[in-house]
């Protein structure tokens, strides 16, 4: 098989490297991919919101399968257009993809499957939704309804916050139309996991969790990023845990789309908060693999990804091996730009990305993000979330070792990383909130 990564990060890169280990693939592209990629097959010039480009190449380059990485190409259709051209893809049609790129959609149908979430209303009117506001009482979540780049939820403490939120959406544009509806929460507080399987749109895999970390600043602080790190399994993942968001959450989801006229193929994602006294809730769903979990959950991905994919791209899941993962922790520590996420240089020098900082034992692994190859061919900095330095070992904390080895090994001007990742005392703390 020839297969065709789409999008550019650390969980592209994270994609390539393990397809590109299966005994079925002969070739990895990917569309525009990175440094990263380049090392582990060849990159296309091609956008991944460049749907026709995309298609086109597919098909020039005589490609047997298309995974896609990002959840905007899968908004845009990039999936029913490749299907119209008979091309096998990973990931859901548009119509399915709604399930991230409409919180409305996904609430609705979380309510038609009977799964659980945060209390809420959908608000198309501003005034309506401001009414609100200063009727709760109480912190609120406003979120853009349709995609924001990772930007459209605000966590608002005070009616003045959710205020400002809503307005800033639904009457400065702030977000564009992914704006101009609003979903109001109510605001939830415990641990998170984020729950991946791979789906035909009937069958399901065996699930596996990771739990990353949004905050810049170690002990959780500061403002929220694109992702820090993250360690796998959680460490309150469980086979009773695995079992509940099987059968009460994906399974019942699954269902009602295809129901619905629109079965979900791909890789399915489940955001779970862990609610002291109120049990799980889902705060949302993603059509497609996270990032930086990708990171660690495909260096434990036993079973043979090209093989489990096509399956769910031909809807015969039944029909490939059993999906399985492996027990052994992975962590992954994720080194941006200084000033990230705001303000931040590009263009500097990369070293110690080839450093064998493992002997030997391919327990060691970094995956390019904002990682590009400059006139020369050599790795500079090309974005806030440089790269994710990971580890792995038979317990969190050898593997977190590992990976920050790794990390100290690598440098570039201005690199910053949270010193905290898979680190015992947040651990600890993760589990008090009880499953």
């Amino acid at each position: 098989m020839r297969v065709l990564v789409i999008g550019s990060g650390g969980r592209e890169h994270a994609l390539a490297w393990r397809l590109g280990q299966s005994d079925m693939v002969t070739e990895v592209l990917a569309a525009p991919g990175n440094y990263g990629t380049a090392q582990v097959g060849v990159n296309l010039a091609v956008a991944d919101t460049d749907i026709d480009g995309i298609v086109a190449a597919a098909a020039s380059n005589a490609v047997d399968l298309v995974v896609v990485g990002p959840e905007l190409p899968l908004a845009l259709g990039l999936a029913d257009r490749l299907n119209e051209a008979g091309i096998a893809v990973f990931g859901p049609a548009q119509a399915a993809a709604r399930l991230e790129s409409s919180k409305s959609f996904a609430r609705e149908v979380m309510d038609a499957a009977g799964v659980p979430g945060p209390n809420y209303r959908v608000f198309d009117d501003a005034a309506a939704a401001i009414e609100y506001i200063d009727a709760a009482g109480r912190r609120l979540v406003v979120k853009a309804d349709g995609l924001a780049a990772g930007k459209g939820v605000a966590m608002c403490a005070t009616a003045a916050e959710a205020r400002t939120a809503a307005l800033a959406c639904m009457d400065e544009g702030v977000f564009g139309d992914a704006g101009s509806t609003v979903v109001i929460e109510d605001w939830i507080e415990g641990p998170e996991i984020s729950v991946f399987g791979f789906t035909d749109g009937v069958k399901l895999s065996a699930l596996t969790a990771a739990a990353d970390y949004k905050r810049i600043g170690d002990g959780d602080t500061g403002p929220n990023t694109g992702g820090m790190g993250s360690y796998a399994p959680a460490i309150y993942w469980n086979a009773r845990l695995e079992e509940w968001v099987r059968e009460a959450v994906m399974l019942p989801v699954i269902a009602e789309l295809g129901r619905r006229g629109c079965p979900y193929r791909g890789a399915l994602y489940c955001g779970l908060m862990l609610v002291r006294g109120s049990g799980l809730r889902v705060l949302e769903f993603n059509c497609r693999l996270g990032d930086p979990e990708t990171q660690v959950i495909m260096p434990q991905l036993v079973s043979d990804p090209a093989a489990v994919m096509l399956a769910c791209a031909a809807g015969s899941l039944d029909d490939a091996p059993a999906v399985e993962w492996s027990d052994w922790p992975a962590v992954g520590v994720v080194m941006a730009s200084g000033g990230y996420p705001g303000d931040y240089g590009t263009g500097y020098a990369v070293s110690g990305l080839d450093a064998d900082a493992d002997d030997g034992t391919g327990n060691s692994l970094v995956f390019c993000a904002g990682v590009q190859g400059d006139a020369g061919g050599n790795p500079v900095t090309a974005g806030g979330r440089v790269l994710c330095a990971v580890g792995r070992a038979a317990t969190v904390r050898d593997a977190r070792l590992r990976a920050y080895r790794r990390v100290r090994g690598i440098g570039f001007e201005g690199a910053y990383y949270r010193g905290d990742i898979g680190e015992d005392r947040i651990l600890r703390e993760a589990l008090r909130g009880g499953v």
